[in-house]
C-alpha cells in the first residue's frame, strides 16, 4: 500500500486519494495518512467482501465535483507516473482507459476430470490483453456501470467488464509486465528485485527535546525509573530522551513531529507512557514502508549519571521500536555547569535515527 500511494501521491492531476482496507487494517491505513504531508485529501474506507463491494464503497466517497475515478491495486505496488499518466490521457479522449499487456504466451483452454488436468482448446494469443490496473473512468460512466450491475446482480473481476456492460468502447493503454499483482510469495521476492533501489533507500532524522525538572514528579529517561527527587515536567511521563527518538524517526520519515501526532491539549495523552509514543512512531514511519536500522542518543545531564543504567534502556527503546538492543546507543554528558541542563534546572535529549525503505516481502 505505501508503495503504490507514492505513485498517486506524486501524480499532480491527482487531488483525492480513497483508501480501501479490509476492517482490520483500517486503523493501520489511518495512521498511513494522518502521517503523510502531502497535498492531496485521504480518506479510508472499510472494504465489502468482494473487490466489487470495495470499489462501490470507495466511489460513494467520492467527493462531489470530482469528474474522473482511477481503481488501482495495492497489491500492484510497481505501476510508475508515467503509466498512471498515460491511463488519464487515453481516459479523457474516450471515457475509459486500462492499463493493460498483450499476451504473450500461448493460451489453451484447460478442464479437470478424476484430477488429471487436460487441454480442451488452444486460444488464439493475438487479440488477446491482460488487463491490469489503473483503470480510469469518467465518474458518472463507472457510476452507472455499477448501478446496472447492482441491479442485475452481475459479478465482474473488474471494473473495465462492467463498462462494457454498457456498450461503451474501453481504451487499452499499453502497460509493461513490471506493473505485475503481488499474490505469491515468489511475486515478493520478484518485486523486491525489480524495485532496485527503492528498496534500499536509506533516511536519516533528527530529534531534541529539553523538559524542566520539578519536585512531585518520576524521573524516567528510555523507559527506566530514576531515584531522584526531582522529574521531568510535562503532560506524559515526560521521558526526553523517548521524546527526542520519536522526533527523530517521525523526521526521517518527513512525517511530521510529535506534539503535531499526540498535542498535549489531548487529555488521553496525559500520563501516557513515552515508550508507547515511541512505539506508535514506529508504526507511522512502518506506513511508509520503512523499518529502524538505528538510534543514537545522548542525554545532557549533571545528574543522575546515565551509564550505569545504558544498557537497560537501550533495552527498552529496543524494545519500543522492533530492534535487537545493539542497533540503539544511549550515552550521557555534562555542559559543565553552563546552561539550564548544567544548573540542573532541566533535561535535554539529542538523538538521530536511521530508518530504510523495507523490502517487500519483510516482516521486520
Amino acid at each position: 500500500m505505501a508503495y503504490a500511494l507514492e505513485t498517486f501521491r506524486s501524480c499532480a492531476q491527482v487531488s483525492e486519494i480513497i483508501i480501501i482496507v479490509r476492517s482490520q487494517d483500517v486503523e493501520a491505513a489511518r495512521r498511513l495518512v494522518s502521517a503523510s504531508p502531502n497535498r492531496q485529501t485521504e480518506k479510508v474506507v472499510c472494504g465489502g467482501a468482494t473487490r466489487q463491494q470495495s470499489v462501490a464503497r470507495g466511489l460513494a466517497e467520492v467527493t462531489p465535483g470530482i469528474e474522473w475515478v482511477a481503481v488501482h491495486d495495492a497489491a500492484r505496488p510497481i505501476a510508475s507516473l508515467a503509466l498512471v499518466e498515460r491511463c488519464l490521457a487515453a481516459a479523457e479522449q474516450s471515457g475509459a482507459a486500462v492499463a493493460a499487456i498483450p499476451v504473450s504466451d500461448t493460451i489453451k483452454r484447460a478442464r479437470v476430470r478424476d484430477r488429471i488436468t487436460s487441454t480442451t482448446e488452444t486460444l488464439d494469443r493475438s487479440d488477446l490483453w491482460a488487463m491490469q490496473t489503473p483503470q480510469v473512468f469518467h465518474r458518472k460512466l463507472l457510476e452507472q456501470a455499477y448501478q446496472r450491475a447492482d441491479e442485475e446482480q452481475v459479478h465482474a473481476t473488474d471494473d473495465a467488464a462492467l463498462v462494457e456492460r454498457l456498450g461503451h468502447t474501453v481504451c487499452l493503454v499499453p502497460s509493461s509486465p513490471h506493473n505485475f499483482k503481488v499474490t505469491t510469495p515468489e511475486d515478493l521476492t520478484m518485486a523486491e528485485a525489480m524495485m532496485g533501489s527503492r528498496c534500499g533507500t536509506t533516511r536519516t532524522g533528527m530529534g531534541y527535546d529539553a523538559h524542566r525538572l520539578v519536585p512531585g514528579r518520576k524521573l524516567i529517561l528510555g523507559g527506566v525509573e530514576f531515584e531522584s527527587d526531582l522529574g521531568l515536567a510535562g503532560h506524559s511521563d515526560a521521558d526526553v530522551l523517548a521524546h527526542a527518538c520519536c522526533d527523530a524517526l517521525l523526521g526521517a520519515a518527513a512525517a511530521g513531529d510529535l506534539g503535531q501526532h499526540f498535542p498535549d491539549s489531548d487529555p488521553q495523552y496525559a500520563g501516557i507512557s513515552s515508550l508507547e509514543l515511541l512505539r506508535r512512531c514506529t508504526k507511522l514511519v512502518q506506513g511508509f514502508g520503512y523499518s529502524v536500522v538505528n538510534l543514537d542518543t545522548v542525554v545532557v545531564a549533571e545528574q543522575p549519571r546515565i551509564a550505569p543504567q545504558a544498557r537497560e534502556m537501550a533495552q527498552r527503546l529496543a524494545a519500543a521500536v522492533g530492534v535487537v538492543p545493539e542497533r540503539i546507543s544511549v550515552k550521557g554528558t555534562t555542559t559543565e555547569g553552563l546552561g539550564f541542563t548544567g544548573q540542573g534546572q532541566g533535561i535535554a535529549c539529542y538523538a538521530i535515527a536511521i530508518i530504510e525503505k523495507k523490502a517487500l516481502g519483510s516482516s521486520q
